[in-house]
């Protein structure tokens, strides 16, 4: 007994007219595009380790030890994006593959490529707020024991369980996955220090996190639902609403609506999904080489001196709200508040003195390159923990400042985001390389089975655009946000929104193991990174 209902070409492997067997562009494009693909990637991979070592020329060390610890944690880190591309990225040529708008190879090569763009112009919002669900103390000592235990805990178990869905075909979630090894360091590291008060995981940060990874595949489902119905309503062209006959291309137009949908979504996965990879590695460049990556030297006297000027407004609004007395070890007294994840009243004049240690050590050298090297990781850590306790005055108005006070506050929390969360642009290359590299590679099994077995019939025209239109708009809209989503529930959620709108029913097996691996990601995930996060701590 099955509630499978499939034409004959859509037995994978079976039939030449197979979409992953069809190539429909003979010629020069057939034996030279992948070659292409290849060579743009080889020189964004040239152009990525050239600035690598040219920044690592700047560095004073006198051993060999930093570089090792680097190499390997960027090998692990962009390794998860290899798999997030192969894993993730797959759903969004699914849908042009199995309407016959592109070739397999020419699908997946046009995403790929849309990608890389998607990664190269990302805001790395999203990057920084995945990086705030960690604990503060590992995050200020991530160049120590501790730190690379915990990068490598999270990376190592998120590839794990990425791999291990992806052989099964299953269409899970990295940004899910990704989420819960953070999660799992976080209360591995609250229970091995016991009742000390060390820091887990910030639940209020991670519930917010949270609601959006649960309520995008409700949108995607509810959503390309509502959309088919309206265009069966608004647009009464049959063609749209019948399944590819054969290995033809449909006409133009709708061939360019589902080229246009793919790009769309290939392009936000990247703005958003990338971020999570590139977070990560500008903590390893920290951890390993804090002299060159620490803080962004691309700001410049003239910032410098704006940033002194916020800096005094926004001690004056901290005087002027129970900010005035001194405090015997101001670092101490924010990173307790940052720490305890709340505004106390010895944290508000800490606050203060913290911002004109900060702008005395930035004024005195008039730029951030012309720190000395011993300085740059301690007034980083001083920027990271008064930037976070900003931001939760900020969320809260705990101090009930005025519209104009709280403006000084965001300006200063602005020249603090310039110095600390910043991407260079070879770790967006690279992201993006791993990405691309991804999606071409192995790509087929999370394609078989958005495209063959979420429905009980061939994906039609109007299904496949409905559901990458909505997928790529949600995807865009937490890329706002600062928010991460899935690519895979939104997209696998709204094909199957749009199988029930067409009348065409769900495969059940396909929907139960769907939820199965959405119900279990997170504690697995957290239960791996856990495990190993202690087993790291206890070997290094």
């Amino acid at each position: 007994m099955t509630d499978r209902t499939m034409t004959p070409e859509l037995t994978p492997g079976g039939s030449p007219d197979h979409p992953l067997h069809r190539h429909g562009m003979p010629g020069w494009t057939s034996k030279f595009g992948p070659f292409f693909a290849f060579a743009i990637l080889a020189v964004g991979a040239i152009y990525a380790v050239t600035q690598l070592v040219s920044d690592l020329d700047t560095a004073p060390t006198t051993t060999l030890m930093p570089f090792i610890l680097l190499g390997i944690a960027l090998l692990i880190a962009l390794g998860f994006e290899f798999v997030n591309g192969f894993h993730d990225t797959a759903n969004a040529v699914a849908t042009v593959i199995y309407t016959h708008s592109l070739p397999a190879y020419v699908a997946v090569i046009w995403s790929g490529f849309f990608n890389f763009i998607g990664v190269l112009t990302s805001s790395g919002a999203v990057a920084f707020g995945i990086i705030s669900l960690l604990p503060v103390e590992l995050i200020l000592q991530v160049g120590s024991d501790a730190g690379f235990a915990m990068v490598f805990a999270l990376l190592i178990a998120a590839i794990i369980w990425n791999v291990g869905t992806w052989y099964f075909g299953l269409p899970s979630s990295s940004s899910h996955t990704l989420i819960g090894s953070i999660l799992g360091v976080g209360l591995m590291n609250q229970l091995m220090a016991g009742p000390n008060g060390t820091s887990g995981v910030d639940w209020g940060q991670a519930l917010g996190i949270g609601r959006s990874l649960l309520l995008s595949p409700l949108v995607g489902f509810c959503c390309a639902a509502a959309l088919l119905w309206l265009c069966k309503v608004l647009i009464p062209a049959k063609q749209l609403y019948q399944a590819p006959k054969g290995n033809s291309p449909p006409p133009w137009w709708i061939r360019g609506l589902l080229i246009l949908t793919c790009t769309g979504v290939s392009f936000a996965h990247g703005s958003n999904d990338g971020q999570k990879g590139m977070g990560l590695i500008m903590l390893i460049l920290i951890g390993t080489v804090p002299t060159v990556y620490a803080l962004n030297h691309a700001v410049g006297p003239g910032q410098v001196q704006v940033f002194s000027e916020n800096a005094t407004r926004a001690q004056a609004v901290l005087a002027a709200h129970g900010g005035k007395d001194n405090v015997a070890d101001p670092r101490a007294a924010v990173t307790d508040a940052v720490r305890l994840r709340q505004v106390t009243p010895e944290s508000v004049p800490a606050l203060r003195q913290l911002i004109g240690s900060i702008s005395n050590d930035v004024s005195t050298y008039g730029s951030l390159a012309k720190l000395p090297h011993e300085k740059s990781t301690n007034v980083r850590n001083d920027m990271y923990i008064a930037n976070e306790l900003l931001t939760r005055i900020n969320k809260e108005n705990a101090l009930q400042v005025s519209a104009a006070e709280a403006s000084d506050l965001k300006q200063l929390k602005s020249g603090l985001d310039d110095a600390t969360k910043f991407i260079p642009t070879w770790v967006k290359v690279a992201v993006a390389i791993a990405l691309g590299l991804g999606t071409m590679i192995g790509w087929k099994r999370i394609v078989v089975t958005v495209g063959e077995k979420i429905g009980k019939t061939h994906l039609t025209y109007a299904q496949g655009a409905s559901a990458e239109l909505v997928a790529m708009a949600t995807i865009e809209a937490a890329d706002m946000w600062g928010l991460p989503v899935s690519t895979t529930h939104v997209l696998a959620s709204g094909v199957a929104g749009t199988m029930v709108a067409n009348g065409s029913g769900l495969q059940w097996a396909t929907v139960r193991n769907l939820a199965t691996a959405w119900v279990l990601t997170l504690p697995v995930s957290i239960a791996l990174s856990g495990s190993l996060f202690w087993i790291f701590r206890h070997t290094f």
